[in-house]
């Protein structure tokens, strides 16, 4: 499973597992690509797991993802409710929810945040996305934050302008409680994509940490 092979004629749907701690935290660090992946190549199936956020939040979560996911082959949306910022404390009950994922069809790719990533909770879904899937390929993606804890990236997906519009007005359209965030700008996610844009030779692109990969 460590393997990606796009496209996969007589093979099925790609079977696409996107887990964030808060609601917005695929869309921010990894939208763009589930899009791409979405529209260029072939059948998805899409698991979405988001394992915090109040009634406003999940909710959010929910339209969001439906929005993202139109196209797709089959769409599972799941929106947890672990206390926001304790998930450390909480590792066990979380460590749970990973066990019921893996008891349903394995993934081909897993969308995770970064391991070394400032935020606790962050932190608690990816350590526990490489505990339990072992022998699978995780893309790990970043979200840019007041701790300035971005890093080097090996894995890139160019995205145009379009998709970059998109990406951003999506942002600003399904996550209006968020709205008073300082980080959440136009200009903050432009310029993250700007950035990985000219580090891949693109214009925009999304960026993610890839630690196993077998060619």
């Amino acid at each position: 499973m460590l393997r990606l092979e796009l496209p996969r004629p007589g093979r099925g749907p790609l079977r696409l597992l996107c887990l964030g701690a808060h609601s917005d935290d695929i869309e921010i660090g990894c939208g763009g690509t589930i899009r791409h992946l979405i529209a260029g190549r072939g059948p998805v199936a899409l698991d979405w797991v988001v394992f915090s956020g109040n009634a406003v939040r999940a909710r959010e979560a929910r339209a969001s993802a439906r929005a993202i996911g139109k196209g797709t082959r089959s769409l599972r949306i799941a929106t947890r409710r672990f206390r926001d910022g304790f998930f450390p404390s909480q590792w066990a009950r979380v460590k749970e929810e990973f066990e019921r994922m893996k008891r349903r069809p394995s993934p081909d790719l897993i969308l995770c945040p970064r391991r070394e990533d400032a935020h606790q909770d962050h932190r608690v879904v990816s350590e526990l996305a490489w505990n339990t899937f072992r022998d699978h390929l995780i893309l790990e993606y970043e979200i840019p934050k007041y701790d300035g804890d971005l890093a080097t990236p090996n894995v890139y997906v160019p995205l145009d302008e379009d998709a970059c519009r998109e990406k951003v007005e999506h942002l600003r359209r399904f996550f209006p409680s968020q709205k008073s965030n300082r980080w959440m700008s136009d200009e903050t996610f432009r310029a993250i994509l700007r950035l990985r844009g000219i580090e891949c030779n693109a214009r925009y692109a999304e960026a993610f940490t890839c630690r196993k990969l077998i060619l």
